[in-house]
Protein backbone atom coordinates (compact mmCIF):
# COMPACT_ATOMS: atom_id res chain seq x y z
CA UNK A 1 0.00 0.00 0.00
CA UNK A 2 1.30 3.42 -0.96
CA UNK A 3 0.75 6.50 1.17
CA UNK A 4 0.74 9.99 -0.25
CA UNK A 5 0.40 13.30 1.57
CA UNK A 6 -1.83 15.84 -0.17
CA UNK A 7 -1.86 19.43 0.98
CA UNK A 8 -4.90 21.58 0.33
CA UNK A 9 -4.94 25.34 0.75
CA UNK A 10 -8.70 25.73 0.99
CA UNK A 11 -11.18 24.73 3.70
CA UNK A 12 -12.14 21.62 1.75
CA UNK A 13 -11.89 19.86 -1.62
CA UNK A 14 -14.56 17.66 -3.16
CA UNK A 15 -13.73 13.97 -3.34
CA UNK A 16 -13.78 13.70 -7.13
CA UNK A 17 -11.53 16.77 -7.43
CA UNK A 18 -9.12 15.31 -4.87
CA UNK A 19 -8.74 12.13 -6.90
CA UNK A 20 -7.89 14.20 -9.99
CA UNK A 21 -5.56 16.51 -8.01
CA UNK A 22 -3.66 13.47 -6.68
CA UNK A 23 -3.32 12.06 -10.24
CA UNK A 24 -5.20 8.89 -9.35
CA UNK A 25 -7.70 9.39 -12.19
CA UNK A 26 -7.50 11.21 -15.49
CA UNK A 27 -11.00 12.65 -15.56
CA UNK A 28 -14.02 13.52 -13.48
CA UNK A 29 -15.92 10.74 -15.23
CA UNK A 30 -13.38 8.16 -14.10
CA UNK A 31 -13.51 9.57 -10.55
CA UNK A 32 -17.30 9.28 -10.57
CA UNK A 33 -17.08 5.69 -11.78
CA UNK A 34 -14.66 4.42 -9.12
CA UNK A 35 -16.50 6.28 -6.37
CA UNK A 36 -19.83 4.73 -7.39
CA UNK A 37 -18.21 1.28 -7.57
CA UNK A 38 -17.26 1.56 -3.89
CA UNK A 39 -13.51 1.61 -4.51
CA UNK A 40 -12.99 4.72 -2.37
CA UNK A 41 -12.94 4.79 1.42
CA UNK A 42 -13.08 7.94 3.54
CA UNK A 43 -11.74 7.55 7.07
CA UNK A 44 -12.19 3.77 6.85
CA UNK A 45 -15.73 3.71 5.41
CA UNK A 46 -16.87 3.33 1.81
CA UNK A 47 -17.85 6.71 0.36
CA UNK A 48 -20.08 6.85 -2.72
CA UNK A 49 -20.67 10.62 -2.73
CA UNK A 50 -18.38 12.21 -5.31
CA UNK A 51 -19.15 15.70 -3.99
CA UNK A 52 -18.24 14.78 -0.40
CA UNK A 53 -16.19 17.56 1.18
CA UNK A 54 -12.74 16.37 2.18
CA UNK A 55 -11.00 18.42 4.85
CA UNK A 56 -7.57 18.51 6.42
CA UNK A 57 -7.12 15.45 8.63
CA UNK A 58 -9.22 13.15 6.44
CA UNK A 59 -7.80 9.92 5.07
CA UNK A 60 -8.91 8.70 1.64
CA UNK A 61 -8.02 5.18 0.46
CA UNK A 62 -8.42 4.15 -3.17
CA UNK A 63 -8.10 0.64 -4.59
CA UNK A 64 -7.34 0.62 -8.32
CA UNK A 65 -5.80 -1.99 -10.59
CA UNK A 66 -4.74 -4.18 -7.69
CA UNK A 67 -3.00 -1.29 -5.92
CA UNK A 68 -4.11 0.60 -2.85
CA UNK A 69 -3.18 4.24 -2.34
CA UNK A 70 -3.87 6.19 0.83
CA UNK A 71 -4.13 9.98 0.67
CA UNK A 72 -3.48 11.82 3.93
CA UNK A 73 -5.03 15.25 3.49
CA UNK A 74 -3.23 18.07 5.27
Amino acid sequence: MNSKGIQIKTEFIKLDSLLKWADLVQSGGMAKEIIQEGLVHLNGEICTMRGKKIRSGDCVTVSLNGKTVTLDVK
